[in-house]
């Protein structure tokens, strides 16, 4: 069974993205077939294709789509051919039409949720859920730091964040983006280019905040450590800039007894009961108006290289998904 996808035979930049042909095989037992209505782009899409992250060569890209069950193996019984589904994990290939995947992962959908908004949510939405909720449990009245706040897990971190009673001290970088991240929950806005911690300790009356969540990476991690109260949690979830450098855990002791964490979204939906409670705490989040999912950017699936290039230089903001 043929269909179309990317594929990359070397790591790169978006100039190594193929948009081709390719054969699907046939199902192994515990998999289903989807067939994508809308596919997720995620920043960790980048470390795959750079080899920041790197995977067996060549491979598909991708970690998050919805779609629609077109068969399934016969041992599996977590859903059924015709059910709307979305997905999150490896391997990596959901930049395709169809694809063969583990029926154990996929999630149902809710009524009121469309594809688009699936795709665009679950590996985001669950990712802003391990953040608050798992590696720092965001309480009423905390003082938080968020990096890339306008964007697509900034926008639902924000939200939720504010929902859960937390002051949201957002970091952008340009000023339509601070429009943006105000109007999602943020209570207040630093630009990446002004000093981060000088600014935190204003606004919080030298005191830190509780938690920081850095996306960003090498360029943030001292500033970020900077902004942090005593006892305060610094979590570090990407690399955007580049992984962070390695640091002496005196530095820790020496800003008042700080925690540092690197957690991965993995290992908290290592088991379908837990990723089942994670996804329905955050759809509920979405039925119910308290998360608005902002899809501001549609490529076609060919268009791949370009979608790549614009998150890259930081040109898109919320949500993007590729439409097969």
């Amino acid at each position: 069974m043929k269909t179309n996808a990317i594929r990359i035979n070397e790591y790169g930049g978006p100039e190594v993205l193929n948009y081709c042909e390719i054969d699907l095989p046939d199902l192994k037992p515990g998999e289903a077939r989807i067939r994508h209505n809308a596919i997720g782009l995620n920043f960790i899409d980048t470390y795959h294709r750079s080899g920041l992250y790197p995977m067996p060569l060549p491979t598909g890209l991708g970690s998050e789509a919805a779609g629609v069950v077109e068969e399934i193996a016969d041992d599996v019984k977590v859903v059924k051919v015709g059910d709307r589904v979305v997905y999150t994990g490896r391997p990596a290939d959901s930049y395709s039409e169809q694809r063969n995947f583990d029926a154990n992962q996929l999630v149902p959908i809710p009524d009121g949720i469309s594809f688009e908004q699936a795709a665009a949510l679950l590996l985001k939405g669950l990712t802003a859920w391990y953040l608050l909720r798992k590696s720092y449990a965001v309480k009423t009245n905390d003082d938080i730091l968020l990096h890339a706040a306008a964007g697509g897990v900034g926008l639902i971190a924000s939200q939720w964040a504010s929902h859960l009673g937390a002051n949201v001290v957002g970091v952008v970088s340009t000023p339509e983006k601070a429009e943006l991240a105000l109007a999602h929950g943020c209570s207040e806005i630093i630009m990446a280019d002004e000093d981060v911690a000088e600014k935190v300790l204003k606004l919080t009356n030298g005191k830190g905040v509780s938690a920081v969540y850095d996306s960003i990476g090498k360029n943030t991690f001292i500033s970020s450590l900077n902004s942090l109260k005593p006892h305060g949690v610094m979590v570090t979830f990407g690399n955007a800039s580049g992984p962070v450098d390695a640091f002496a855990p005196s530095e820790l002791a020496s800003r008042h007894s700080l925690y540092v964490t690197r957690p991965i979204l993995a290992d908290f939906i290592n088991t379908r009961e837990k990723l089942l409670h994670g996804a329905q705490e955050l759809f509920d989040l979405v039925v119910q108006g308290i998360i608005k999912i902002n899809i501001n950017q549609k490529y076609a699936l060919k268009d791949t290289a370009q979608a790549h290039r614009d998150l890259e230089s930081r040109k898109t903001t919320g949500s993007t998904i590729l439409i097969p």
